[in-house]
């Protein structure tokens, strides 16, 4: 008779500053299902009352539900420097509240987590939605944020097993 699989969870979050996406998964074995994902919505203030918003509810993410690992996607590098730099704000703050958590962070590009999610690194943001849903047993929508923070956290199982 086998052991038992022990299970592992891993919270993927697609970084930003106005909406965070973020998605929890647990792994026994080679199978995974959802417990958690959502959509932080840090609202149309001051960008450090914002910060402070993601800050807070990751936090109370990860102190509930304690992953020991967090997966977060790499900063993309676009035409418009601003972009990049208050995105990197919002990747800053995802990293110290799992830091203050004490969880493990592992960080992937967009293209290494559309790769390990739907085999094309070049996806499309429905392909990886419907990829999410199907992987994970999901017979709801899941927001896009969501679907691309539990598509972190896929990638991280898939590449770590």
């Amino acid at each position: 008779m086998g052991g038992i699989v022990p299970k592992r969870r891993i919270l993927g979050i697609d970084p930003g500053t106005r909406f965070v996406g973020y998605g929890l998964i647990e792994e026994r074995g080679d199978t995974f299902r959802c417990l958690e994902c959502g959509v932080i919505r840090a609202g149309g203030g001051a960008l450090p009352g914002r910060l402070l918003v993601i800050f807070d509810r990751l936090s109370e993410v990860l102190r509930r539900r304690k992953p020991r690992v967090v997966s977060l996607e790499k900063i993309f590098y676009d035409k418009n420097v601003r972009t990049t730099i208050v995105i990197g704000e919002g990747r800053g703050v995802a990293m110290l509240a799992a830091a203050r958590a004490k969880a493990r962070l592992f960080e992937y590009t967009p293209s290494e987590i559309k790769k390990a999610v739907t085999g094309n690194g070049r996806a499309s943001k429905e392909q990886v939605g419907s990829m999410v849903s199907t992987i994970l047993g999901l017979n709801r929508s899941v927001p896009e944020d969501a679907a691309d923070a539990l598509a972190a956290a896929l990638c991280h199982a898939f590449r770590n097993e």
